[in-house]
């Protein structure tokens, strides 16, 4: 028989041939080759400034390659500029809106630019703002939005027609875990269509989910393959041992056993082991000594982001950066008598008939990592620009560091540290020209502001690029130099709004490490994230929704407590073909992609396990497991705000700008 025909569905909707991209004598992307099929989402992931950016540029012909070529849907991305145009839909990390236009002008200019037909295009539209929660807003000004909500705006204008091949460059980038999974529903319904879906993450649960995976770094691809393909590329066996005192088991077994490598994945420790039965017993053994509880200490497949750490750690041993250095002795901030530093009661803010911060109260103490979680637009940044002194309260009482955040707001911002979701750098600015900016702006002068430089240089592992424009930093870079920036002036409280968006795993443990240091020294940090691993790292977390607090405790307690559901994690050939016949289960209550596996929400999981077996064993599907599992924070998060929109009916709490 000869060979079989070449169908228009089996040709490549992305095609990459050695693909470079030179700036002067850096290269970006270095021969750069795959293949993207119809129907088919391929992740790129790799440390920050690996150039997957740059990748989707060259393959979004808004940048012209150096070297080799690729093509989008059969047209040539250098010849063929417009026809490729016609064929995509790109989305950027920097938001491409019309900061005065409303959420609707914008999403129509997006629709008219790319020919959408008027017919339909209503229901489209309405898809895609019931997918975002973006319903109520759509007569609201691009720039009056939040950073969160311009994520999802900038999602529905991508998403506003169907093209043949879809470029996502860490779309989900500061959206919280509730978008975040609507945002891979509605991708799952693209690859229903056959469009080809190529997406850089820095969440590598979400790699997970793709259906083949490129590990990138300095331009070039270090392996690639199905997400089962690239865990094979694990060096020895994983041990996980999970513990509430996650970060401290780590600190107890580094360089103490015969693991390769110890590292913190939220209240989980991870071990790398050439012979784990051997590492289990020195673990045993060390933890025991140490008298420090764990909740299971057993062999564990490796994740795909314990490949990441891993395979970077062996090709590039700094990829992390350098190890924190010592790092300051505050004065003590101001405590009460019970030792808070941050107290809050019936704090409330309005913008006009809006209110943004609903009557909140609570107290933070000092040494304490206090988590603030909640849905973009929950309140977060509003109540961090209260306790800064930034914004007067329209109601309520709070103090910082012994301050009234009413009458004493100068006197609070000298006492502070306070580092934004974007990062406040002036990148026109070399490393050191930032520096002396904020030493400037903090009083520092002298032989302080130099002492405190070079400790800042350090820290951030930026010495030998002082004189380097900031502009030309990665993300993980800018991170930390915005870090050092916040605490120069050495303060007793640090507040950090998603100071890990969007930098990469290695980043962000990085400055957890920083972090942990800061709190084992006497400082108070008040954090938010999106990610929910991180949340694990936090002494005690306050959920947020609609600006009302609905829930404070450990992250233990919050799991235990006030998880009124149950979680069962499925483990299968095919998750995403499940999960429309599991939600149909009336036991059932949610069944989303959790990783490479399903976590499944009941209200009574032994029910649910039974007709869950029943329907697998229907369908006849094999190698499956099925497990009742301590929900994670990530499943907290949603399940406690799901429980908050039931309670209220048709019509409650959405989305706050």
């Amino acid at each position: 028989m000869g060979p079989e025909p070449v169908t228009p569905q089996s040709l490549p909707a992305i095609q990459a041939d050695g693909l470079s991209k030179v700036f002067g004598p850096l290269t970006a992307v270095d021969g750069l080759s795959l293949q993207v099929f119809p129907g088919e989402i391929f992740g790129l992931v790799g440390p920050d400034g690996a150039g997957k950016s740059t990748s989707l540029r060259l393959l979004a012909s808004i940048m012209a390659p150096s070297a080799g070529s690729a093509r989008i849907a059969g047209f040539d991305v250098a010849t063929e500029a417009a026809q490729v145009k016609d064929q995509l839909a790109y989305m950027s990390q920097r938001f491409g809106l019309y900061q005065d236009l409303t959420v609707l002008e914008n999403i129509d200019f997006y629709a008219d630019m790319y020919g959408v037909a008027r017919r339909g295009r209503q229901e489209r539209i309405g898809e895609l703002l019931d997918f975002s929660h973006m319903r109520p807003f759509l007569h609201r000004r691009a720039g009056d939005l939040s950073g969160g909500m311009k994520q999802k705006l900038q999602l529905v204008r991508a998403l506003i027609h169907t093209p043949k091949v879809l470029l996502l460059d860490e779309p989900t980038n500061g959206v919280d875990p509730v978008s975040r999974r609507d945002f891979w529903r509605i991708l799952h319904k693209l690859l229903q269509a056959g469009v080809a879906i190529l997406v850089t993450t820095a969440y590598l649960d979400e790699a997970e989910r793709c259906d083949r995976v490129a590990l990138l770094d300095r331009g070039r691809i270090l392996a690639t393959g199905s997400p089962d393909e690239i865990r094979r590329l694990m060096p020895g066996r994983i041990l996980t041992i999970r513990s509430s005192r996650a970060r401290e088991v780590t600190t107890i077994l580094e360089g103490r056993t015969s693991a390769t490598a110890v590292n913190t994945f939220g209240d989980s420790v991870h071990l790398v082991c050439p012979d784990i039965d051997r590492a289990t017993e020195e673990a045993r053994r060390l933890l025991e000594l140490a008298g420090v509880d764990w909740d299971h200490m057993k062999e564990s497949s490796p994740s795909l982001e314990d490949v990441f750490v891993s395979v970077l750690d062996r090709t590039d041993g700094s990829a992390a950066g350098p190890e924190p250095t010592a790092l300051f002795a505050p004065p003590p901030a101001a405590a009460a008598g019970d030792g808070s530093v941050v107290t809050v009661e019936r704090l409330t803010r309005r913008f006009g008939d809006f209110v943004a911060v609903d009557d909140i109260g609570f107290q933070v103490k000092r040494g304490e990592i206090f988590g603030f979680l909640g849905p973009n637009g929950a309140g977060k940044s509003t109540t961090i620009r209260m306790l800064c002194g930034l914004l007067r309260p329209t109601a309520g009482t709070g103090t910082v560091a012994g301050f009234d955040i009413r009458r004493q707001a100068e006197e609070i911002k000298l006492h502070i540290g306070y580092m934004s979701q974007k990062f406040s750098l002036y990148e026109d600015l070399r490393v050191e020209e930032n520096i002396d900016f904020y030493g400037g702006i903090y009083g520092l002068a002298g032989d302080r502001l130099d002492r405190r430089k070079s400790w800042a240089l350090e820290m951030a592992g930026l010495t030998d690029h002082r004189r380097s424009l900031t502009a030309i930093l990665s993300g993980g870079w800018k991170q930390r130099l915005a870090l050092a920036c916040a605490i120069l002036h050495e303060p007793p409280i640090i507040f950090l709004d998603e100071p890990t968006s969007g930098v990469d795993p290695l980043s962000r443990r990085r400055f957890w490490n920083l972090i942990s240091t800061m709190a084992g020294q006497g400082i108070t940090i008040f954090v938010t994230t999106h990610y929910m691993e991180e949340a694990e790292y936090c002494d005690r977390i306050a959920l947020i929704y609609g600006g009302k607090m609905i829930a404070i405790g450990s992250p233990l307690e919050l799991k235990t407590r006030f998880m009124h559901d149950e979680i069962i994690d499925l483990r299968c050939p095919d998750p995403l073909g499940l999960v429309a016949a599991l939600r149909a289960l009336p036991e059932v209550r949610d069944a989303s992609l959790f990783g490479s596996g399903l976590h499944i929400v009941a209200a009574d999981a032994a029910a649910a396990s039974r007709a869950i077996t029943r329907l697998l064993d229907d369908l006849n599907m094999k190698d499956t497991s099925l497990t009742t599992i301590l929900p994670s924070m990530e499943d907290v998060f949603i399940s406690m705000i799901e429980e908050v929109n039931r309670r209220q009916g048709p019509g409650g709490q959405g989305e706050r700008p």
